[in-house]
């Protein structure tokens, strides 16, 4: 899979928007192992690191069941709903080049 920079910033505007951040830009995504208390299983989610002129942050994506995503924020974006999170989480989290390829969380 090849991962660009957000396709507004790759025709050299500034990366979409995130409200309440300026300057805002993910900065890595990976793929990470995420156990819950609830199973005994392990779940595949994606970490997504950002940084902005507020300082950094991390958002994490964990998708249980085709209905259930979880979103989490850390660091700048604790305390965001799940909303506000999953808003950011698309503007931040880089394109991958070849549309048809798509993102497998477990």
């Amino acid at each position: 899979m090849s991962v660009t920079e957000p396709e507004s910033s790759a025709h050299g505007q500034p990366p979409e928007s995130v409200p309440g951040l300026t300057n805002a830009r993910g900065v890595s995504l990976e793929r990470v192992p995420v156990r819950t208390r609830e199973t005994g299983v392990t779940l595949s989610g994606w970490w997504l690191s950002v940084e902005s002129d507020q300082g950094r942050g991390a958002i994490a994506v964990v998708e249980s069941s085709a209905a259930d995503v979880w979103y989490r924020g850390e660091g700048v974006f604790l305390g965001w709903t799940g909303e506000d999170l999953r808003a950011a989480y698309e503007a931040l989290r880089p394109k991958c080049e070849d549309s048809s390829e798509l993102y497998q969380l477990g």
